[in-house]
């Protein structure tokens, strides 16, 4: 099979993370961009990628790059692809685009014009054209515009790579599933020391961390991917690659622990526990932050704790003081990781960073805080 150009995505801070991912993967020329990593690979490598990479939000195969400033040269370059390579009149597609240009200033209309060319397209040949599905069309196309630079690739992967499956239940500001995997693998955890979410919420972050663990594939938990709809889709390949990442997966026990003081939080956590098959991993208990010991002398701390947006300044900034004297009080030997959205209230936390990422929740600009415990100092 001969290598093909792709282009993963990602969330900004984690360009280097999913970067090692592509690497460890055995991706070739592998060229790290905004939000994005661009690579080489043959087809068992696109299936791969979409199955085992934790950060990555979609995989895209280029099918087609030009230069446009006005509509009539866009859409003439839409034409030009032989889109009959990638579908026919009987199947669906939809269209996504990110748009920066001054040229082309509407993302939707940019999108419209790539569907009405091969729709257009088909008409003049058959008489006939493809119909438009956004759920789950046969064929998911990407269009990317940053100046008069345009790029159209095919979306081997379908529905985002964050949703893995396992979470329906969430609550107020849920961290991302790639996001929470990113956090997890920037903080340089050992996978041998125990690992401790305090304000869990949803579980999001457990979840990710027993799934890095145990070496499983997140892609596992998955129904379906884009490139299954695909003409010269190979499931004989796909069930190869499949297989192979099951026998990949390791048994792990040690401890994955999760608190929250709120019923309905650890209930959601439990119902996406169980929904990615880590009830035997992950040890849950209703308990506030202040009140809760560690079960080991050392591990990683990490968590994600409200933002302040529906709490008084004093609160937030109260509650992040809290935060800094339980870490120092009880977690010695630990290092800590927090997210936050609130950069004043990160400073009443009043230990010293030791490393520091900006990442985004959403639309929220984050700090990603490194904060090492040790007995008797700040």
């Amino acid at each position: 099979m001969g290598k093909q150009q792709y282009t993963a995505t990602t969330l900004t801070g984690l360009e280097d993370v999913l970067t090692g991912e592509l690497k460890h993967l055995g991706a070739e020329k592998v060229v790290k961009r905004t939000r994005a990593v661009e690579f080489q690979g043959d087809t068992t490598l696109m299936y791969r990628a979409n199955l085992e990479l934790r950060t990555a939000l979609r995989v895209l195969k280029p099918i087609h790059r030009f230069r446009a400033r006005k509509d009539q040269t866009f859409y003439d370059q839409v034409r030009q692809v032989d889109w009959n390579q990638y579908l026919t009149p009987a199947d669906t597609l939809a269209v996504d685009s990110v748009v920066n240009s001054k040229y082309f200033t509407h993302s939707k209309y940019s999108a419209l014009r790539v569907k009405d060319a091969i729709v257009d397209q088909f008409r003049d040949r058959t008489g006939k054209r493809p119909s438009v599905d956004v759920d789950t069309p046969t064929v998911r196309i990407h269009l990317y515009i940053t100046g008069d630079r345009c790029v159209l690739s095919l979306d081997s992967s379908g529905d985002s790579l964050h949703r893995r499956g396992y979470r329906l239940a969430t609550g107020a500001a849920p961290v991302n599933e790639a996001l929470a995997a990113g956090m997890v693998l920037l903080s340089g955890w050992d996978r041998q020391s125990a690992f401790t979410d305090p304000m869990c919420g949803s579980g999001t972050i457990l979840i990710e961390a027993a799934l890095y663990a145990r070496n499983f594939a997140p892609g596992l938990i998955r129904r379906a991917f884009g490139f299954q709809r695909w003409t010269g889709y190979d499931p004989h390949l796909w069930e190869q690659v499949v297989e192979a990442a099951r026998e990949r997966v390791i048994d792990w026990d040690g401890p994955v622990v999760g608190a929250d003081r709120g019923a309905g939080a650890l209930q959601n956590a439990r119902e996406n526990i169980a929904r990615a098959g880590l009830d035997d991993l992950i040890r849950l208990s209703q308990t506030s932050f202040e009140d809760r010991e560690p079960s080991t002398e050392e591990g990683v701390v990490m968590m994600n704790p409200p933002y302040g947006e529906r709490m008084k300044t004093t609160d937030i900034f109260a509650l992040y003081e809290r935060i800094g004297d339980t870490l120092k009080q009880n977690y010695s030997g630990h290092v800590a990781w927090v997210l936050s959205a609130n950069k004043e209230a990160l400073k009443h936390i009043g230990l010293r960073t030791s490393r520091r990422y900006t990442l985004y929740n959403g639309p929220l600009e984050c700090k990603f805080h490194r904060y090492d415990i040790y007995a008797g100092r700040t």
